[in-house]
């Protein structure tokens, strides 16, 4: 059932998540990927795990080195299963890559040494090293977290269907809206903008992606927020057979939330996807590749270069990952290895 917005209890419901995220649980990892299995786990199996990492993070001194990813259905783990190619061919060092709940499971991961590398959303990296934003953070912030480099835009989309009639911001007032998984990435995005879009009438549900598309199918909601690179595999299933609208943030109403956050960006869901007549005004956050202080900085110096040295080695967003555009939206500290290669 529905559940009218309280703040008191998100946050208090936040807190939990992120803290059991920062624990090891990947429930609720959470960073606003491409499918639901990087928003809200997705997290390996026991074969997977085997199989796919080692285990602790490699550190100072070792050839081996664990990079946690997202869930095996979204954009995290492809492209870092990429990345461990273009790693491997160029370097001595072997990648280990780990299916996980992605942004907040990996910072945890990253903090406890158990990640050499991990893929994060540049807000969520930015709550850890700040120890705001989430609960889990507050007052626990991660010093050791820096940044490597951006990669591509995250894209917020907020999602209806045209039988609504919700066409503008203003016009989810009163609506009932999943606002992500409790506790996610894409929850603490979607009240943030609810926030400065000054919506704070509506009935909240929390679901991942792919829940959240059959609730829009079935009229359990009327609107949805999505975080992730576009097309969202849960959203073109859904306009398979629905009229998707994406709801434009544009104007005074993109200003605000820019001034909401230092983390978002422009961005807009192009015309084409999921059967839109037109590009779509938008706002976004950064996928990132994230490391600590631990890691030393030739070895995070050796797998910078390997990556951005050989860019024309990539399939997956090759739009956007580029050493030029490789310190865009960087919302921490960038390690000195990252530092000494970017210059």
């Amino acid at each position: 059932m529905a559940r009218k917005f309280n703040r008191r209890e998100f946050i208090a419901a936040t807190g939990a998540a992120g803290i059991a995220g920062l624990a090891g649980c990947s429930s609720n990892g959470g960073d606003g990927g491409e499918t639901e299995t990087e928003e809200n786990g997705g997290g390996s199996t026991d074969a997977e795990t085997e199989t796919e990492t080692s285990g602790n993070g490699g550190g100072s001194g070792s050839t081996r080195l664990s990079w946690h990813a997202g869930g095996t259905g979204g954009t995290y783990f492809p492209l870092s299963n990429e990345f461990k190619t273009v790693v491997e061919d160029n370097t001595d060092y072997t990648l280990q890559v780990q299916s996980t709940g992605a942004s907040v499971e990996n910072v945890g991961s990253l903090s406890r040494g158990e990640a050499d590398f991990a893929l994060i959303q540049n807000d969520i990296a930015y709550f850890a090293f700040n120890g705001e934003g989430i609960d889990a953070f507050k007052g626990n912030a991660v010093e050791s977290l820096r940044g490597v480099a951006t990669l591509y835009p995250e894209t917020i989309h907020i999602v209806t269907l045209a039988d609504t009639g919700i066409e503008q911001p203003s016009d989810l007032s009163g609506a009932t809206i999943n606002t992500g998984d409790l506790g996610s990435g894409t929850q603490v995005n979607a009240v943030q903008i609810l926030d400065a879009l000054g919506i704070s009438d509506y009935d909240e549900q929390n679901t991942g992606f792919s829940t959240a598309s059959d609730q829009l199918k079935n009229g359990d909601i009327d609107a949805a927020f999505v975080v992730g690179g576009w097309p969202v595999g849960a959203l073109e299933e859904l306009a398979a057979t629905e009229d998707v609208v994406v709801v434009p943030v544009e104007g005074e109403n993109r200003q605000a939330v820019k001034d909401a956050a230092p983390f978002y960006a422009d961005d807009e869901v192009p015309s084409g996807t999921y059967g839109l007549d037109s590009a779509v005004p938008t706002v976004s956050v950064q996928a990132m590749i994230a490391t600590t202080t631990q890691v030393d900085d030739a070895v995070v110096e050796d797998v910078t270069a390997a990556i951005f040295d050989n860019t024309d080695q990539l399939t997956i967003k090759t739009d956007f990952i580029t050493k030029e555009s490789a310190q865009d939206g960087m919302s921490i500290d960038l390690h000195p290895g990252a530092q000494a290669y970017f210059g």
